[in-house]
């Protein structure tokens, strides 16, 4: 979970063009569970859980804390970015100390290649750097996930370092935000 400090959480919603990024809802619940047993997204993530298990574990309204954004497409959610403190224990950081923002998302296979990934994750940083400006923002992907690289190029994340975690090499970068978005 994400301390924003004094930033109110959940930020009113945040409309892009085509995309609406707000607080998670009861009615998200289908889409979260089918996210998560999806085998698709499950490839670089770890894997799909079995879906009876989420039934059972996925809380009615799931998603609900800071940092945590619904990607809503026509009144329907269709994917998550999530901007988290990384664990300070793990590999790759940008500070001595570790613990800086991590940026995540997940979509449904659906959504793919239709450029919804780029316009919520930049707005999701445009909201951060608004909101917490100078804090740096990393993210760390399999260096086999080609969709996620070109992606982290395409929203201005440098490469900082490379190693290996949960049995894959990963590329970890910083973001800059004086990149044009």
């Amino acid at each position: 979970m994400a301390d924003f400090g004094p930033v109110a959480w959940p930020p009113a919603p945040i409309n892009t063009d085509r995309l609406v990024l707000r607080e998670s809802e009861a009615r998200d619940r289908a889409a979260f569970i089918e996210l998560f047993a999806s085998p698709e997204v499950g490839v670089h993530v770890g894997g799909a859980r079995p879906r009876d298990e989420l039934e059972r574990e996925v809380p009615e309204v799931p998603g609900r804390r800071p940092g945590f954004f619904v990607i809503d497409l026509d009144g329907a959610m269709i994917g998550m970015v999530t901007l988290d403190r990384r664990d300070a224990e793990r590999q790759g950081r940008v500070r001595p100390d570790g613990g800086e923002i991590e940026l995540g998302y997940m979509f449904l296979p659906t959504a793919w290649g239709r450029g919804y990934a780029a316009e919520a994750c930049r707005a999701a940083l445009g909201w951060f750097e608004d909101a917490c400006p100078g804090e740096p923002v990393v993210l760390c992907t399999q260096t086999a996930n080609d969709r996620a690289m070109r992606l982290a190029a395409k929203l201005g994340f440098t490469e900082v370092e490379r190693f290996e975690e949960y049995g894959a090499e990963q590329w970890f970068g910083v973001w800059s935000p004086v990149v044009d978005r």
